[in-house]
């Protein structure tokens, strides 16, 4: 019997990858390429989704020509996607209008504290389990329509589709203008402020509040179902899943659940934690989002606790600062001394996400004194991921009135032993690292597989988790509460350092 496989596109904000997996989930052939991130402005962040589109229709055939594996042994795709990031093209040609607007872009601020004043602003969490954010998709489309000639007409015509990464790539792999099909999913859906939480459709109420025309977005479908079989690039796969990375971390993870709660550290840091089926509206600055829906059945919802920098603020040091030559180095450098010295670092780049929300917020060192070297603020980098993870996590534990009793870690940054006993300390609970760290693009091979049998259910994925590394706390209850205190002060300082625009008129004006 020839053996089959299970692929997976996990399209990142950094790079794109194609990552085969096996039965017993391990990984049996993977292909990457980076993309180039444009900033025109300060604050602004915009890919190209063509770029994107033509590395995947690169790797995904080098994935299967350096494995070996020919199409017909793949079962089924699965994609996982950079979530909010915003693309709009015309249907008629597949070209984008312009480059994507990237998730982390705040271009939208003061578009944002406009809607925010408008009436029925504070409807918006109640019905898209979300706060009014620049974070998210909604004001990004808004922006594109009110900034470029001709679209929304376009838009109200049908002649321009919205999407996020993943409604682009099935797009284009099920045939772009050639009948592609215009789908996304309830994880992607849910983090566009126009998607209603309870009914999973899109909400008409929001789409008036933000001014977004109905024929322009997608169609949207559980986190496992059929969406269509690739046409393009490795014609004849089924595509049966697609996710939001984080939602797909989730998964990989088996988190499934209430209270199991996972942390990816990558070039940020995103919290999720299992509520099960009930929705859980957060009063302490979490996002309500959907966790996963597998087929027919009811949706898992989880809390979420997105964190802006934590690995971008090794790369900031390291590129922008000259304090380490490598990212690795960073630990090396912190394992000199025993304590932070007293400094503390809030990387608040590009404002605080959550669970302050505020996009206001810009970053500091404090706590500077001549005892400080280099040891002591790069143990502070490490321990800025470590504090913003608490907070999270406080706040999830609070919303849920349930208790994380560990944390199962994956991402780039997990490799740093130092930072992961860090993050043990000021949690009080056990981390665990997996033997398979490719947690999201495994989440989306994993959701693949499940809806086309090839793998029976929720129990057998969660007998594929190994454990590969565990850190338990170490730190003095006492010296844990002080030293929170402190990083609380000095993220208090971080706010109203941006003034926008209009407040700046207002200003100028008095």
């Amino acid at each position: 019997m020839t053996q089959r496989f299970v692929l997976a596109i996990d399209q990142g904000t950094t790079s794109t990858r194609c990552i085969l997996f096996d039965q017993r989930a391990r990984l049996v052939g993977v292909a990457q390429r980076e993309h180039k991130q444009h900033y025109p402005r300060p604050g602004w962040l915009e890919q190209d989704a063509m770029e994107i589109w033509r590395n995947v229709d690169r790797i995904v055939p080098q994935a299967l020509r350096d494995s070996g594996i020919t199409v017909d042994q793949v079962a089924a795709l699965g994609i996982a996607n950079q979530r909010e990031t915003t693309v709009v093209w015309d249907r008629r040609t597949g070209a984008p209008i312009r480059r994507a607007i990237v998730w982390q872009d705040t271009r939208t601020e003061d578009l944002v504290r406009e809607y925010e004043e408008r009436p029925g602003a504070h409807r918006i969490r109640e019905l898209s389990g979300l706060p009014l954010a620049t974070y998210f998709a909604a004001p990004r489309l808004r922006w594109l329509l009110d900034n470029i000639a001709g679209l929304r007409d376009r838009a109200e015509r049908g002649e321009v589709l919205f999407g996020t990464m993943e409604t682009w790539l099935i797009w284009n792999l099920t045939g772009g203008v050639d009948g592609g099909l215009h789908l996304t999913d309830v994880t992607n859906a849910s983090r566009t402020l126009l998607m209603n939480i309870a009914t999973l459709a899109w909400d008409a109420e929001l789409l008036s509040f933000f001014g977004i025309p109905a024929a322009m977005l997608p169609q949207i479908q559980p986190s496992t179902a059929s969406y269509g079989t690739t046409r393009r690039v490795v014609p004849g796969i089924p595509i049966a899943a697609a996710l939001g990375d984080q939602h797909a971390a989730l998964f990989g993870q088996t988190c499934f659940a209430r209270g199991e709660t996972k942390c990816t550290y990558g070039t940020g840091g995103f919290l999720m934690m299992n509520t099960g089926r009930e929705l859980v509206q957060s009063s302490h600055g979490l996002l309500t989002t959907i966790g996963y829906q597998i087929g027919d059945e009811k949706p898992v919802y989880a809390l979420e606790g997105p964190i802006a920098v934590t690995g971008s603020l090794v790369q900031w040091v390291r590129d922008n600062i000259g304090l380490v030559a490598s990212a690795p180095e960073i630990e090396t450098l912190a394992r000199t001394v025993q304590d932070n010295g007293g400094c503390y670092i809030v990387p608040a780049f590009s404002g605080l996400y959550a669970p302050h929300w505020r996009s206001d917020a810009r970053g500091l060192i404090a706590g500077l004194t001549s005892y400080i070297t280099k040891g002591h603020i790069a143990r502070a980098v490490l321990e800025a991921t470590a504090w913003q993870t608490r907070e999270v996590v406080d706040a999830m534990n609070a919303d849920s009135g349930l208790q994380a009793r560990a944390l199962r870690v994956d991402g780039g940054m997990t490799s740093d032993n130092l930072l992961m006993q860090i993050v043990s300390d000021v949690l009080d609970v056990p981390v665990m690292r997996p033997f398979n760290a490719e947690t999201v693009s495994l989440g989306a091979a994993y959701a693949a597989g499940l809806a086309v049998g090839y793998w029976p259910d929720l129990e057998g994925l969660r007998n594929n988790w190994r454990l590969a590394a565990q850190w338990v706390p170490q730190m003095d209850p006492v010296l844990r509460a002080d030293e929170y205190e402190n990083w609380q002060r000095a993220v208090q300082l971080t706010f109203g350092w941006l003034r926008s625009k209009r407040r700046r008129d207002e200003a100028e004006a008095r």
